[in-house]
């Protein structure tokens, strides 16, 4: 898989959203520091995704020595300078914060990320936690100005995904470093089965709940990824099967298809 998409971004080189596939694909496997030079390709060559420079950030940290180094820092702050809200950049700087001591200052604005989630986001549970594990270690009481829990709302006809966003909001706040050192352990052929594994659950659970368009479109991303588009455009008429009747959620599902150049 990941070899594929090598060989395409080599003769292909000024495509910054296959670049952004590519330090994906890395980045599930555990390979930080190549993800780094794929995610700076894609930087480089669309300074204004801010996408681009959270998904930097994020893999600039992984890499590192540890913490939030101060390239991460500044792809996060060229990030957050295109899209204030962006749920990651702003997450990272809170963490950046806090390991510099400002524990309130993190706590204000992760705080401040939770109201601004939207409802069911993958990665609200876990900067709860991040947030109880600080406001304890450093007795600040912040019981009554969390925001409730939101469930999920039901499908609607929201607009197209933009390129690479759902890795946005499904990386917060990354793996685990036994993820990391899991992944790192892996050969090759172990790490491209880790991701099928992870594919082939989303499908999984999208067949049990196919009313997810969002899902239906991470689907696409990561068939095409996989360098599988004859997937790519089953999950596609999947997608549009369990929304039958729905012309504005299709029409999202034809748009992200057309994005992600899944075939017709």
């Amino acid at each position: 898989m990941i070899a594929g998409l090598e060989k395409k971004m080599a003769a292909n080189p000024a495509d910054p959203e296959g670049w952004n596939m590519l330090g994906w694909s890395y980045y599930n496997v555990g390979r930080y520091a190549d993800a780094v030079k794929a995610y700076r390709h894609a930087a480089d060559l669309e300074p204004k995704n801010p996408v681009y420079w959270s998904a930097l950030g994020e893999v600039l940290v992984l890499a590192g020595p540890g913490g939030v180094t101060p390239d991460a820092a500044q792809a996060f702050a060229k990030a957050l300078a295109i899209d204030a809200k962006d749920y990651r950049a702003r997450y990272f700087t809170g963490v950046k914060q806090d390991q510099d001591g400002d524990h309130k200052g993190a706590l204000d604005r992760w705080i401040a990320l939770l109201k601004d989630a939207p409802a069911g986001a993958p990665w609200e549970d876990a900067v709860r936690t991040v947030i109880d594990r600080v406001s304890k270690a450093n007795h600040i009481d912040v019981a009554d100005r969390l925001p409730p829990h939101l469930a999920a709302p039901a499908p609607t006809s929201a607009p197209p995904l933009a390129p690479g966003e759902a890795v946005a909001t499904a990386a917060i706040p990354g793996p685990t470093a036994s993820d990391m050192q899991a992944a790192n352990g892996m050969t090759p052929g172990e790490q491209n089965a880790m991701v099928q594994s992870m594919v082939d659950r989303l499908a999984a659970r999208l067949a049990a709940n196919p009313r997810d368009g969002d899902g239906w479109i991470r689907l696409m991303r990561a068939r095409m990824v996989l360098n599988d588009p004859n997937a790519a455009h089953a999950a596609l008429i999947k997608a549009k099967a369990a929304f039958a009747g729905d012309a504005s959620e299709i029409a999202r599902l034809d748009s992200a298809a057309q994005t992600l150049a899944v075939p017709k």
